[in-house]
């Protein structure tokens, strides 16, 4: 008779350490955008993985920061939910910095609970001085007391399996809550949206992606002539001033070809069939501080 196991994990951090790069490591598939942009990730993703016998639930979280809208206010409660769901906390921090206050406040939220902790310094190929890492490793420890401190890099898949083999460990005796071939529980449509607005983020310029929003209006499959399947998508990017849909648009609609044929490419990747898709840019003003719109675009923790 099978003893099957599952491991909640939460993955928390600060903004731009690499949460979503690893989640999408662990998982073997990319189902949460990755950008340099801070703040790329704006809900909780779960990731599925499961080895046999064990199924690994990951819960990616969004950068912890300062609020500075309702959006933030929503992102940041997100983070303190999901540490009170999980099982195992896995704090990732970039060892190239200095511990930030937001890091401090996080760490001070474990005490309450008496989860495992796993410490995960990530970005360790960036370090020309390894005698560097056993001091930010004391940093971390004098703060707290980690049940296991892991260095990894996830650009170079270094120290992933060892990461791997100590979530095994906390492994508890249970049901698989989602199907073993599962990789998230993110809706098709949620993905669909997450995917155009990751290449708008890494096409466009600093002040424009805070205040950018996807959301999929339609979505239809068809055979095309040669009874080939295609997805008909049609998706609109929101922005919060007209100013902003100018450059999100481009000259002579440049940046939104740019933006949607980024998208197709991957879309088509990761479903595995073809792709029409269409963009619209449409202005919302200050959503990021609309409760209503905030919630309508499935980012509210309501």
């Amino acid at each position: 008779m099978s003893s099957s196991k599952n491991a909640f994990i939460t993955i928390v951090g600060r903004a731009n350490v690499g949460k979503s790069s690893l989640l999408n490591k662990l998982i073997g598939e990319k189902i949460a955008a990755v950008s340099n942009k801070p703040q790329t990730t704006r809900t909780k993703i779960t990731g599925v993985l499961t080895q046999g016998e064990t199924q690994y639930v990951f819960m990616d979280t969004p950068g912890m920061h300062k609020p500075k809208n309702k959006l933030s206010d929503h992102m940041v409660k997100t983070i303190s939910d999901a540490v009170s769901d999980g099982e195992i906390i896995m704090l990732v921090a970039d060892c190239t910095k200095k511990i930030s206050e937001n890091e401090t406040n996080l760490i001070k939220s474990f005490k309450a609970s008496r989860m495992k902790t796993i410490l995960v310094l990530n970005k360790i190929d960036l370090l020309d001085d390894k005698s560097k890492l056993i001091s930010k490793i004391n940093e971390y420890t004098e703060l707290y007391d980690f049940d296991e401190v892991i260095p990894i890099s996830v650009h170079e898949n270094d120290g992933i399996d060892t990461l791997m083999e100590s979530v095994t460990k906390y492994a508890a005796p249970g049901p698989h809550f989602f199907p073993d071939d599962a990789i998230t529980d993110q809706p098709e449509k949620v993905i669909m949206a997450e995917i155009i607005r990751e290449k708008a983020l890494c096409n466009l310029s600093e002040e424009v992606p805070h205040g950018i929003a996807v959301t999929i209006e339609t979505l239809k499959e068809r055979d095309n002539r040669n009874g080939e399947g295609v997805l008909d998508i049609s998706a609109v990017i929101y922005c919060e001033r007209d100013s902003h849909k100018g450059i999100v648009i481009g000259k002579g609609g440049a940046m939104l070809k740019k933006i949607g044929s980024d998208s197709r490419a991957e879309l088509e990747s990761f479903f595995q069939i073809k792709v029409n898709l269409q963009c619209w840019v449409k202005v919302k003003e200050g959503w990021r501080n609309r409760e209503g719109i905030i919630r309508n675009f499935g980012l509210s923790d309501k």
